[in-house]
């Protein structure tokens, strides 16, 4: 009974652990990404997502889909779009 406890704490430990910790992973998956159309850079990270997700609504689009898996042309389409935005952030 005492092996089946600890066994069972263990498992529900490393459970809780993974997701703790893959959730910070998660939020650090920022890259880099060059705009040739405006000869910029932008870090895709959750605030560059929040305009990604925007810019496909908005054009009926798949707010799922990786930027990086976009045809050329809709990759310049996003990039006109979010340049006319403002508050953009170039890095």
């Amino acid at each position: 009974m005492k092996k089946s406890r600890f066994l069972s704490s263990w498992v529900l430990a490393a459970a809780l652990a993974s997701c703790v910790f893959g959730a910070a992973c998660s939020e650090h998956r920022h890259y880099r990404v060059y705009d040739p159309y405006y000869s910029d850079y932008h870090v895709w990270n959750n605030d560059e997502v929040v305009y990604y997700h925007q810019w496909a609504r908005e054009n009926h689009r798949e707010e799922n889909r990786d930027f990086r898996r976009l045809r050329p042309e809709e990759q310049k389409e996003y990039w006109t779009w979010r340049h006319s935005h403002e508050d953009h952030d170039r890095h």
